[in-house]
């Protein structure tokens, strides 16, 4: 009895562009497959942006209605009815200032938690490096933070035309490794919190919330040298935002902290959060369509 299968001619090896493979060890990481996916990434970035505040009646308008609203707030509540100090700077510019650099954060922190629980249609169907939608996440709210960062700089010409006591100093220079750090940490965390809220989905709740109130434990609504009690305020610097918002003020209106140790300090937190984050999330992302 002849065999069909005798007749089959053995097909050599066959040379593939992309093997996929699980990830096998802990820090098998992959992350230069993000650069091999920069177009994939790059129409992320795009849906994000566009897509944001698409079919409103004021569009991109709402990238600086929202910082503009919370620092009227602000000025009010703060530093008109409660008198907190602002360091002599103008109050509007110095709540800004806060809230620029915490809106981007927050943003950021809380957009990429929600990474497996909001893509899990597309990761379901289609292969591609799953960091590729944090990452853009992060890269299209930097563009908002451009144009809120733009709409600080004409309030800051405002006043500066107007005579106020506001200078730039030289900690301005370090303006894009203070943005690279609070995007390195916001990213980092976040994407820790998505690993995290595929079996606990209560921890979503949980970081909107906590967010809202960290807030309060950084110097967007008060500078720290108005906090002169020592357990307080190592309180206060132990929060890895506050060391930046401080120098970013220091650097653009004179007023404000710039220590070395306390800056290294964030910095590190946001390169262990990093790496921390990425090694879970590929932990995670082997096993995460099975429990979201």
């Amino acid at each position: 009895m002849n065999n069909d299968f005798d007749h089959i001619t053995p097909v050599p090896d066959q040379q593939w562009d992309l093997i996929i493979r699980p990830q096998g060890r802990w820090f098998d990481l992959h992350v230069s497959d993000l650069w091999r996916y920069r177009d994939l990434v790059y129409m992320f970035v795009r849906r994000d942006f566009v897509s944001k505040y698409k079919q409103t009646i004021l569009g991109p308008a709402w990238f600086v209605i929202q910082p503009l609203l919370t620092t009227i707030v602000f000025t009010v509540v703060f530093g008109n009815i409660a008198n907190l100090s602002t360091d002599r700077l103008p109050k509007m510019l110095f709540y800004l200032s806060g809230n620029v650099l915490w809106m981007y954060f927050s943003a950021v922190l809380v957009a990429t938690s929600n990474t497996f629980i909001g893509n899990a249609h597309l990761f379901g169907k289609v292969y591609f490096p799953r960091l590729a939608v944090p990452v853009s996440l992060a890269i299209s709210h930097l563009l908002t933070f451009a144009l809120q960062f733009g709409f600080f700089m004409m309030f800051w010409a405002f006043y500066m035309a107007r005579g106020a006591d506001i200078h730039m100093t030289p900690a301005v220079l370090l303006f894009p490794v203070l943005v690279l750090i609070m995007a390195g940490l916001a990213l980092g965390l976040g994407i820790l919190f998505s690993a995290l809220t595929t079996k606990y989905r209560d921890l979503r709740f949980l970081l909107e919330f906590g967010v809202r109130l960290a807030m309060y434990a950084t110097p967007v609504i008060f500078p720290l040298s108005s906090i002169t009690g020592g357990r307080l305020r190592l309180v206060l610097l132990a929060n890895p935002i506050t060391p930046i918002i401080e120098a970013f003020r220091l650097g653009f209106m004179g007023q404000g902290t710039l220590h070395w140790g306390w800056l290294g300090y964030s910095a590190g937190f946001a390169i262990v959060a990093l790496i921390t984050g990425i090694i879970i999330f590929n932990r995670v992302e082997r096993t995460f369509m099975d429990t979201v």
